[in-house]
């Protein structure tokens, strides 16, 4: 499949956090296709169960929920783990494309991958490439990478701590803003899974940034109010859908995966399942899934 990476040169992590504090201070079965169904059984206690409705998307077994949902939109797998060591050139002008959520050598966060694993383990596979990086950052350009970066990301990503440097990066960066900000708008697990969704494919961003997160959140703000200013959680989420079905509609590189909306999330919101519960089905990239 196609794989979409995240961020056209948007503004990052720092800037999100200061909309955070800024902020702080004021399943349905899709039809067909019944052959090629993925299972991934996710079986939940009950203290799991209790740390789900206290802690919505963070809870870890919404969150590993959550990385198989995006995982099987830009990997068609629900096996989130074994995309480490995911890299291509998808050729949508950023360089290579790679690891869980799609790390980008054009749009600095995977510098920002390379160098923190350098400053945890100096001297690794990746490390010889880190003025490479600083000077491709930006472009498409893969020089100073070719002929081995490629393979010598494949090996480095079967390195625990390099998978823990990607899973550091997506937190601080993705993550945790998208949920701490869905917090605040008083939305629910499937809501909050939404923002971190939006925010993996399209960048932090800032309100005045219609194709970034904020800009999608500040243009569905316009059009319904979030439960933390008395509006209706349903109707907030299928504002903040259509802004970003419209958004992704008008960009090529996105156009060809409105499905990780139409037969994923609003599948979801409209069979009513705001905390996100199991099973799940749904149906992206022409393949169906399912989560038990």
């Amino acid at each position: 499949m196609q794989k979409f990476a995240p961020h056209p040169g948007l503004p990052r992590a720092a800037v999100l956090l200061a909309i955070l504090a800024l902020s702080a201070c004021g399943g349905g079965q899709p039809g067909g296709d019944a052959g090629n169904v993925l299972i991934s059984n996710s079986v939940a206690s009950q203290t799991d169960l209790a740390a789900a409705a206290t802690d919505g998307l963070s809870a870890p077994a919404k969150k590993e929920i959550a990385m198989q949902l995006v995982s099987s939109s830009e990997n068609s797998s629900l096996d989130w783990k074994a995309q480490y060591a995911y890299i291509e050139d998808i050729g949508d002008g950023r360089g290579y494309t790679d690891g869980i959520i799609g790390f980008t050598s054009g749009t600095s966060d995977m510098l920002e991958l390379v160098t923190a694993y350098d400053k945890i383990k100096p001297g690794n596979l990746l490390s010889p490439y880190l003025p490479a990086l600083r000077q491709v950052n930006g472009s498409a350009s893969h020089a100073g990478l070719d002929p081995n970066f490629v393979t010598d990301w494949q090996k480095a990503a079967l390195d625990p701590v390099f998978q823990q440097s990607q899973n550091t990066l997506r937190d601080n960066e993705y993550f945790n803003p998208a949920v701490s900000l869905a917090k605040q708008d008083g939305l629910r697990t499937l809501g909050q899974f939404i923002y971190y969704d939006a925010i993996v494919m399209h960048g932090p961003g800032a309100d005045s940034q219609r194709n970034s997160f904020q800009g999608i959140r500040a243009q569905a703000q316009l059009k319904a109010l979030p439960p933390s200013r008395g509006g209706n959680e349903t109707a907030y989420l299928n504002a903040f859908l259509d802004v970003r079905r419209a958004l992704m509609q008008s960009e090529p590189d996105h156009a060809g995966n409105l499905d990780r909306l139409d037969t994923q999330q609003r599948l979801f919101l409209q069979n009513g399942n705001l905390d996100l519960n199991t099973p799940l089905n749904w149906k992206v990239n022409g393949d169906s899934y399912q989560i038990r």
